[in-house]
C-alpha cells in the first residue's frame, strides 16, 4: 500500500505559547525560556485548567504526501486550519503521461489497500480517467469530475496545538476512517519531542 509521509516544516517554540500565558499576570520574571517551568505552566493551564484558547499561540506546519482524496475531505472537516493542496491540473498531467496498464505502476497515482477487488475498481477507474484525458474533447476542468476517491494528494497543512489536540482525539479513534488513522499518528510521530506532551492523552491508547 501507498505510505504516508510527513514532513514536519515548521513549529512555535513553546516559549512562545508561555510567554502569551505569563502576559495575562505579568509573570515574565518566573519564566526559564522554554524550559521545564514553562512547559509545566503550559500544560497546566492549557490541558488542567482548559484554558485551551492559550494552546492556539502554538502551530504546526506538516508537508504530507500520499493521501487519498478521501483522506484529504476527511481531513479538510478540521477547519481551522490551513489547507494548500497540489491542483489536479498538475496531477492530471502527470497521470496523461504514465503508463498504469499494471497495479504497481498505477500505485504512484491512488491509495491501495488490502482488499483485492477494491485495488482493482480503483485500477479500472484511473484507466477510466485516463482515456477521458486522452480524448481530445475532454479537458482536464471536466475529466477531473471522475477522479476516484483513491486518487493520491499532497498538501501542506498549518493547525495551532488546541485545533490539533481535537484532531488526534477523533482521528487516532478506531472509529474513525482507517486511512487518517494512519495520518493521525504519523502527525503525533513528526511532532518536535519537547512538545509531545501536550497531545499524548489526545492519542488513543496514551496514557
Amino acid at each position: 500500500m501507498s505510505q504516508i509521509t510527513i514532513t514536519l516544516l515548521h513549529h512555535t517554540p513553546l516559549e512562545v505559547c508561555s510567554h502569551a500565558i505569563r502576559t495575562c499576570w505579568s509573570s515574565f520574571d518566573k519564566s526559564d525560556c522554554g524550559g521545564e517551568k514553562d512547559r509545566e505552566l503550559i500544560n497546566r493551564v492549557g490541558n488542567i485548567y482548559k484554558h485551551s484558547s492559550t494552546l492556539e499561540h502554538l502551530s504546526y506546519t506538516f508537508f504530507i504526501q500520499g493521501i487519498s482524496r478521501a483522506c484529504l475531505q476527511e481531513l479538510a472537516r478540521h477547519r481551522i486550519a490551513s489547507y494548500s493542496v497540489k491542483s489536479s491540473r498538475y496531477t492530471l498531467a502527470e497521470l496523461k503521461r504514465a503508463d498504469i496498464s499494471t497495479l504497481e505502476q498505477a500505485s504512484k497515482f491512488i491509495k491501495l489497500t488490502d482488499n483485492d477487488k477494491v485495488n482493482q475498481a480503483s485500477h479500472k477507474a484511473l484507466q477510466n480517467l485516463k482515456e477521458l484525458l486522452l480524448d481530445s474533447s475532454t479537458t482536464n476542468d471536466v475529466a477531473k469530475y471522475a477522479m476516484p476517491e483513491c486518487y493520491l494528494t499532497e498538501l501542506t497543512w498549518t493547525i495551532n496545538a488546541r485545533s490539533l489536540q481535537n484532531f488526534l482525539t477523533l482521528r487516532t479513534s478506531k472509529h474513525a476512517l482507517w486511512e487518517i488513522q494512519e495520518l493521525a499518528h504519523a502527525i503525533y510521530e513528526a511532532l518536535p519531542n519537547e512538545h509531545k506532551y501536550l497531545f499524548e492523552k489526545c492519542v488513543e491508547g496514551g496514557e
